[in-house]
């Protein structure tokens, strides 16, 4: 299974992206997976940004991006979106999708079994 996300690059501060993530390959149905988005700042570690629920499409996000990020599934099969809004400088970041099967919903990125590549998302100020 190969996870793949786009979407990013450079934006203003106040401006939006939507990311997008993609899966192909093997017996993968996101229906089935806790999907999360995390990301990864130079010099910092791996931080938790959101997740949804398989399911349910119940969704969580950290404390800072709460209000301004949505994660979504698409209409097309295994597709992850991940809208954001009101950008800020400190969301200047390398952007991963991640999977993990179940409705076990986790914030640790050890916790995920399937990752994407990741894309950059530069917020000028």
């Amino acid at each position: 299974v190969q996870l793949q996300a786009s979407g990013g690059g450079v934006v203003q501060t106040g401006g939006s992206l939507r990311l997008s993530c993609a899966a192909s390959g093997g017996p993968f149905d996101d229906y089935d997976y806790t999907m999360a988005w995390f990301r990864q700042a130079p010099g910092r570690e791996r931080e938790f940004v959101g997740y949804i629920i398989p399911r349910s499409d119940s969704t969580r996000y950290t404390d800072v991006v709460q209000g301004r990020f949505t994660i979504t599934r698409g209409d097309a099969k295994n597709t992850l979106y991940l809208q954001m809004n009101n950008l800020k400088p400190e969301d200047t970041a390398v952007y991963s999708c991640a999977a993990r099967y179940g409705a076990h919903p986790r914030r640790t990125p050890n916790d995920y079994v399937y990752w994407g590549q990741g894309t950059q998302v530069t917020v000028s100020s």
